[in-house]
């Protein structure tokens, strides 16, 4: 196929929102003319010349007064809707692709199928904070790896949470528990005694300085950290199922490699 025409095709379409309106609108529901000018808002020269473009490249057909996609045409509107859904994750995921761990084995961007990328602003620079602490409040288990609960404004709201009764389950780098230690080592011991709140070590997880995974009843989250300034880049959160199947898999092998807090005999000072 020349790649000339493919590329032409696709360039007839992105450059007008309008052709795309039409397109989305009829993968809806059969259309009257005025009916896709309200739902474009084209004017009605313009969305003359759209008509006659798609009827043109056999994408659309008009039956009684009704114009509907064809068969050729109800597979552009689906294809170039899935390659547009897909363009806007990658955009979403672009400024904090480095944090992600996607050197990990089996983690892609086709995971998600959904995204809610929380990163910090000039009007409010915790809007990651704030995200992981809603995560906390509305799930009643938890498991994650990694370098998710350091900063000291998720710990006060996650270890209450476990006072609540969280289930949670987590595995850290020795280096990230000595921090919690260092934090506040009465309430973090007493309450790793607790039935609810696990503490797993484990000395070589992957990524342990740039990021962290969080397991929710519903949610994924992917706490991103700049090692370089120490700070929280953005936390990354979705709820496909997809990618709760990855993190569980690679949590279990996680899981299995670490050690139980209480076998540990000693940690660093």
């Amino acid at each position: 196929m020349n790649k000339d025409v493919t590329l032409k095709d696709i360039e007839f379409l992105a450059r007008s929102s309008h052709r795309v309106g039409v397109l989305d609108a009829l993968a809806k529901r059969s259309c009257e003319r005025d009916d896709l000018r309200t739902e474009t808002g084209a004017s009605s020269p313009t969305l003359s010349r759209i008509l006659t473009d798609l009827e043109e490249q056999h994408w659309i057909e008009q039956v009684e007064g009704t114009y509907q996609l064809t068969d050729l045409g109800a597979f552009v509107a689906h294809r170039f809707k899935e390659f547009r859904d897909d363009m806007a994750y990658q955009h979403r995921l672009r400024e904090v692709w480095p944090w992600l761990p996607h050197d990990i084995d089996g983690f892609s961007i086709e995971l998600f199928t959904d995204v809610v990328v929380s990163k910090p602003g000039p009007g409010y620079p915790y809007q990651p904070i704030g995200r992981l602490e809603e995560c906390f409040r509305t799930t009643n288990q938890m498991r994650g790896f990694g370098m998710a609960l350091l900063k000291s404004g998720n710990l006060e709201p996650f270890f209450d949470q476990v006072r609540k009764g969280l289930q949670c389950e987590y595995i850290y780098p020795p280096t990230v528990f000595e921090e919690l230690l260092r934090w506040d080592e009465a309430t973090v011991l007493e309450l790793a005694s607790r039935t609810n709140y696990t503490v797993l070590l484990h000395e070589d997880l992957p990524l342990d300085t740039r990021c962290g995974v969080c397991l929710f009843d519903d949610r994924v989250s992917i706490c991103c950290y700049n090692q370089e300034t120490s700070t929280l880049r953005s936390l990354v959160d979705t709820g496909s199922d997809a990618m709760k199947t990855w993190a569980e898999t690679y949590y279990e092998q996680l899981r299995k490699e670490a050690r139980p807090l209480e076998e540990v005999n000693e940690l660093s000072p």
